[in-house]
C-alpha cells in the first residue's frame, strides 16, 4: 500500500495499555487482526496505518533500522541503546505513563553510605581489603557505566542481570544494584534503598520516530492532529 505507515507498540504490560489508551485519545481506535494474541492490528478509518506489537526493546531496534516508522517505547531503553542507534531515532513526545527512575540502590544496613561519594570510598575499601571490585548488578550497563564514571567511580565491576535484580545482593551475586523503579516498593521490600544522589535517569514512555521516516511522519502528524494530546 502506498504511504503505508508502520507503528510499533509494546506487546505487554502497562506500556501496552498506556499506548493503546494514548492512541485512542488521539482518535486512533485499534482493531486486532485475528485473535487477541495476534501481533498485528488495524486502525479504524486509517487503512494506511499498520500496528505491530513488539517487545519494547525490539521497537528501539526496528526504529533504528527503519523497519518501523514510529513507535512507543521507554526513554530508558532508548538511552541504553548504542549511540549509533540513538542517532537514528527522534524523540517526538514524552508521555505521562511508564514513568520510572533508574537508580542506584544499596542494602539498608550500609548505614554509613548515603551518597555516591560515600560509595566511592566503599569501592576503594573493597579493592584494598578484599582485592576485589565492588559488584554492581544491572540490566542497564551503558547508562550505569556512564553515570558511575561521570561521578569518578572506577573501582567496580558490572554483573549482568537477567531478572529480579533486587535479589542479587542477598544471594551473593553483587554488592549493590542499579534498577528501574516507579514506586520504590520492590526495593524497600528487598531491604534496599536509593542513594540520595543516585538517580541516573528519569524515564517515561515516549513517541519515537525513525529519522528515515521523519518527513512522512511529520506530515501525518500535522494532517491527523495525532500526538497532540
Amino acid at each position: 500500500m502506498k504511504n503505508l505507515i508502520t507503528i510499533g507498540l509494546p506487546s505487554k504490560g502497562r506500556l501496552k495499555e498506556g499506548s493503546i489508551n494514548f492512541l485512542e485519545k488521539n482518535n486512533l481506535k485499534l482493531n486486532s487482526i485475528g485473535s487477541e494474541r495476534n501481533y498485528f492490528a488495524q486502525v479504524e478509518n486509517f487503512p494506511n496505518i499498520k500496528i505491530i506489537y513488539l517487545h519494547a526493546k525490539e521497537i528501539i531496534q526496528r526504529l533504528g533500522d527503519g523497519t518501523l516508522d514510529a513507535g512507543i517505547s521507554g526513554l530508558d531503553l532508548l538511552n541504553e541503546s548504542p549511540i549509533n542507534l540513538q542517532k537514528k531515532i527522534e524523540v517526538m513526545k514524552k508521555l505521562n505513563f511508564g514513568i520510572a527512575n533508574l537508580v542506584i540502590a544499596i542494602p539498608n544496613d550500609w548505614i554509613d553510605v548515603q551518597t555516591v561519594a560515600d560509595l566511592e570510598e566503599v569501592s576503594f575499601d573493597f579493592r584494598d581489603k578484599k582485592s576485589a571490585r565492588l559488584r554492581v548488578a544491572t540490566k542497564y550497563p551503558n547508562l550505569t557505566n556512564h553515570f558511575l564514571v561521570s561521578k569518578g567511580i572506577t573501582q567496580y565491576k558490572l554483573v549482568p542481570s537477567l531478572g529480579a535484580t533486587e535479589t542479587y545482593p542477598f544471594i551473593g551475586s553483587s554488592e549493590i544494584i542499579t534498577d528501574i523503579t516507579s514506586t520504590g516498593a520492590t526495593l524497600k521490600a528487598n531491604n534496599l534503598r536509593v542513594l540520595k544522589d543516585g538517580y541516573i535517569l528519569e524515564s517515561s514512555a515516549c513517541v519515537l520516530f525513525s529519522k528515515k521516516s521523519l518527513k512522512i511522519m511529520k506530515q501525518f502528524e500535522s494532517s491527523t492532529k495525532i500526538f497532540k494530546v
